[in-house]
C-alpha cells in the first residue's frame, strides 16, 4: 500500500540484527544494545552535535513502515524503546528523551525498515534544527556499554 523500498532492497537494518560485518555499513555488531526474539537496539552512527549516543529500536521481522507494523510487534516494539529510553536517562544522566520516527520519503524516511530513534536530551538543546555527523566505532563503544549495563537484568 506504502511501500518505497525497490524490489531488489538490501534491507541494512536487517543486515544489522543478523550481527553481519558490512564494508557499506558504519553500524557494528558492537553497536548493538539489546537484542531479544522481536527487537533489536543500536547505538546509532550517526550523531546530532549536542545529542551523542541516540538510538535506533527496530523489529526483527521486516517491516517497512508504520502503516504495516502489526498490533503486538508494536507493542514489543514500544516496550524495546521505553526500556532504552530509561537506560538511556539513567546512564547517560541526560535531562530527558525524544523519540521521533519518519513513514514514507515525504516524511522523511530514508531506511525503508521501521525504526524509532531515540535521542537524550538537554533543555535549549536545539536538537530538531542541529547538523549530524557520523561517529567511529570507538566513540559509539562508552555509550553502549553504559546502555547495555543499564538494560542488563
Amino acid at each position: 500500500m506504502h511501500r518505497h523500498a525497490p524490489a531488489d532492497y538490501d534491507c541494512p537494518f536487517c543486515a544489522i540484527v543478523r550481527a553481519e560485518r558490512r564494508p557499506s555499513l558504519a553500524t557494528v555488531p558492537e553497536d548493538v544494545v539489546w537484542r531479544d526474539g522481536r527487537t533489536t537496539a543500536w547505538i546509532n552512527c550517526r550523531w546530532w552535535v549536542r545529542n551523542p549516543g541516540g538510538v535506533v529500536v527496530v523489529p526483527n521481522e521486516h517491516v517497512e513502515n508504520l502503516y504495516e507494523l502489526e498490533r503486538d510487534l508494536a507493542a514489543d516494539l514500544h516496550e524495546t524503546v521505553r526500556r532504552v529510553a530509561i537506560a538511556m536517562k539513567l546512564s547517560y544522566g541526560c535531562a530527558g528523551t525524544s523519540t521521533r520516527q519518519h513513514n514514507e520519503p515525504g516524511a522523511g524516511q530514508e531506511v525503508w525498515h521501521h525504526h524509532v530513534h531515540i535521542f537524550p536530551r538537554e533543555a535549549g538543546d536545539g536538537l530538531y534544527g542541529s547538523a549530524n555527523r557520523e561517529t567511529s566505532p570507538e566513540e559509539r563503544q562508552p555509550y553502549a556499554e553504559r546502555l547495555r549495563a543499564a538494560l542488563a537484568p
